[in-house]
């Protein structure tokens, strides 16, 4: 057994922004920022005053680049001054990505700090990654493992609700695709995995929407914390926990697939899981599966349609385009049985027949 499980530390808390200089050593360390535009604009002046105030230098502050694609990661590892003993990222999944794939290059540690909850990607030693035009490559190994993951709640409580409940949708699909993939594997890790996974599907369900309505207040709430330790840190663990075995599955496959019709790119990838769940659902024939999960995902504000993920009366050429995408993803080869680019088809069209029924 081989797996990497946990980051170093996990502080959820308001204010922490203004204290990430407290898990960077001691007095003399470089380090160098890595996240998006809007989340350093958010974040940047905090993590480097109390950086500053803690006497760590900053070698610089970067822009990831826009997609988690290997020239930006190589881009910054050439940009990035040979002084820099920690990177820190700061964000989103895909800037989070980029920062702990640097991270690996430079044989660095890496302190994750997300600004949305909108999936595990603070938590895991894995990075999603796409071609600079945004379509899916692979789920990469190369990426440093965070030494600390620091979560400001009152951040993310004044990020734009459609995140959160992208994030919501990314880990639902945790339960969906370990219950799948996870059946006929008996060992205690990967009972572990599947019990986790379960757990963080009652919470968002028990917690979901109070979590949406704190975020619509930009108010911290015991919902809110519930829901962003279980999109960050439980859904990280389900991830560690169940390995290459059953961490994804068609969800995330179909996710993949649906990355290759250029409208979808407008979604943020948990929203795109949501409707993979329903997919998966109807690759498994569990139509009333799907229907409650549709009528569940619908108050959160989760696409249910293709239509919601702006694809409008897809042609053949489209739909085989998704379901090549699909299957050639290898969450796919964690499915029970085998999946053909016909099955994925049939499939989101029925997903998409259950969405519409469920909207009215």
């Amino acid at each position: 057994m081989h797996r990497k499980i946990s980051p170093g530390i996990y502080v959820r808390e308001p204010g922490i922004l203004g204290r990430v200089g407290d898990y960077c050593g001691g007095e003399g360390n470089v380090v160098a920022l890595v996240g998006g535009n809007t989340a350093l604009a958010v974040a940047k002046d905090r993590i480097l005053s109390g950086c500053r105030t803690k006497g760590i230098n900053v070698s610089g502050v970067h822009w990831y680049g826009g997609e988690c694609s290997p020239s930006n990661v190589q881009s910054l590892v050439r940009e990035i001054d040979s002084s820099t003993n920690i990177i820190i990222g700061v964000g989103g999944g895909k800037a989070l990505d980029t920062a702990k794939a640097v991270a690996f290059q430079l044989d660095k540690p890496v302190i994750t700090v997300p600004t949305i909850a909108a999936t595990c990607a603070p938590w895991t030693p894995l990075s999603v990654t796409y071609t600079d035009e945004g379509v899916f490559m692979e789920l990469s190994p190369q990426a440093q493992t965070p030494a600390a993951v620091l979560v400001d709640s009152s951040t993310i409580a004044a990020a734009p609700v459609r995140l959160l409940a992208a994030g919501v949708g990314d880990t639902l699909a945790k339960w969906y695709e370990v219950d799948t993939t996870s059946r006929n594997l008996k060992s205690a890790v990967i009972f572990a995995a599947r019990e986790t996974a379960l757990l963080c599907r009652q919470v968002l369900l028990e917690h979901g929407e109070d979590a949406v309505h704190s975020v619509q207040n930009k108010t911290v709430s015991f919902a809110l914390d519930q829901v962003i330790d279980a999109i960050i840190m439980l859904s990280g663990m389900v991830s560690g926990l169940g390995g290459d075995q059953c961490r994804t599955a068609g969800a995330h496959a179909i996710y993949s697939g649906l990355t290759y019709l250029p409208h979808v790119h407008q979604m943020y990838h948990g929203e795109t899981v949501a409707f993979g769940i329903l997919g998966q659902l109807m690759l498994e024939e569990r139509l009333h599966d799907a229907q409650d999960l549709a009528a569940r995902l619908v108050p959160m504000g989760l696409p249910v349609t293709l239509k919601q993920l702006g694809v409008i009366d897809p042609s053949e050429k489209e739909l085989a385009l998704v379901g090549k995408g699909a299957v050639d993803a290898e969450d796919m080869n964690n499915m029970p049985f085998k999946v053909t680019p016909g099955m994925v088809e049939k499939a989101i069209l029925a997903a998409d027949k259950v969405g519409r029924t469920c909207l009215g």
